[in-house]
């Protein structure tokens, strides 16, 4: 294949970023455009010049497109991601790649065919902070990992964001709150750099910011069985909020704030001079690095283009949809063992966060049209 048609389901906010992206990319054209609001879909297909459906089933029967790249509220991810997949498409889907466990596994089971390019948009991924980052622990340059902090509260959102769509913020639409959404980022970051953890607990507070009925505040511990520790804190409720890694080994510390990225490296391995120094209260001499990174990378453009890319020609893919699970399982954990007030020891059983997560659909008092595929 040398060029790709393209369809975009979900034609909401993001689902208009992409549009915008997809004119600009290279080897792709926007064939067509999915909403079940046909407004929506009517205007995007004049803008753009292709054909308009407002049911994603009549649209994969079409055969106009070779792929589509899926823009919806979150839970129908799995259901059209499924047939997506079973109807032979290459499949481009936005975070979270589920709701929930188990519908992840829903969905990664119907990935049957490899030929098929299957990928998550997790655009942070292609961050050359991030990027650096990882290299540097890949490398061994931090030593043994020995604590990981993150305080990442700079996802302030607004009461009327919450008021903006009928699905955000309840069980039974959105399927959590900034778990879900926004750190869901951070969360696929973390898995990414720091692999996943042995146990987790959580703290987690349901609207303490704002009228809705799922978690605008997180706190986290992540534990590790190489001794590694790690501590998650996010929040949609505060302001100026701070975005702040850091990363400390045997072999020095980075630091990630602002834009700047800070190593101070230890001449001698912590655990060497603990064990080895005859000096009551020496610490290992240290020298200082500080590294600006340019910008913020491609972004949701680069990701759309490594997808184009890996159908065109076979390019690795930066964010194999594969691996969206394990973001989804680190929040689900965090929001299980906070209303479970117990620690999760991992793998999540995916059974016990879906019937929980049911229940609280079940036992919910907000009243809106939840849970339909519109756009994000």
């Amino acid at each position: 294949m040398k060029h790709v048609n393209l369809g975009v389901i979900g034609i909401g906010v993001m689902g208009r970023v992409h549009l915008a992206n997809i004119v600009e990319a290279n080897r792709v054209t926007l064939t067509a455009v999915c909403d079940v609001i046909k407004e929506r879909a009517d205007k995007a297909a004049a803008t753009y010049q292709c054909e308009a459906f407002t049911d994603h089933r009549t649209l994969l029967k079409s055969k106009v497109c070779d792929a589509v790249l899926i823009a919806t509220p979150h839970y129908a991810h799995t259901t059209i991601g499924i047939d997506a997949l079973t109807a032979g498409l290459h499949v481009l889907v936005e975070k979270p790649l589920s709701v929930h466990k188990a519908d992840c596994e829903r969905l990664l089971a119907a990935y049957k065919n490899k030929r098929q390019v299957f990928s998550g948009m997790f655009n942070q991924r292609t961050d050359p902070l991030y990027c650096k980052i990882k290299q540097m622990i890949k490398s061994g340059e931090l030593g043994q990992l020995d604590r990981i902090t993150w305080i990442i509260t700079d996802w302030f959102r607004t009461q009327s964001y919450y008021d903006a769509g009928d699905w955000r913020a309840t069980w039974a639409g959105e399927g959590g709150g900034v778990l879900v959404n926004q750190a869901t980022h951070n969360l696929d970051l973390w898995q990414w750099m720091f692999g996943m953890p042995d146990r987790v607990r959580g703290f987690c507070k349901l609207g303490r910011k704002h009228k809705i009925e799922v978690e605008d505040e997180v706190t986290a511990h992540l534990d590790y069985k190489s001794g590694c520790s790690g501590v998650f804190i996010s929040s949609t409720g505060e302001a100026p909020g701070t975005n702040r890694l850091e990363i400390v080994g045997d072999r020095g510390k980075l630091v990630s704030e602002n834009g700047d990225l800070r190593f101070t490296r230890n001449e001698f391995s912590t655990n060497e001079v603990i064990r080895n120094s005859p000096d009551k209260y020496t610490r290992p001499e240290v020298w200082n690095v500080k590294m600006s990174m340019p910008n913020q990378g491609l972004q949701h453009a680069g990701i759309l283009q490594n997808f184009i890319d890996a159908i065109v020609s076979g390019a690795e893919l930066i964010a194999p949809a594969v691996e969206g699970i394990r973001a989804v399982e680190l929040g689900n954990a965090i929001l299980y063992s906070s209303e479970t007030e117990k620690t999760v020891d991992m793998p999540l059983n995916a059974s016990a966060y879906e019937r929980m997560l049911k229940k609280k659909i079940k036992e919910s008092k907000i009243i809106k049209e939840a849970g339909r595929p519109d756009a994000k």
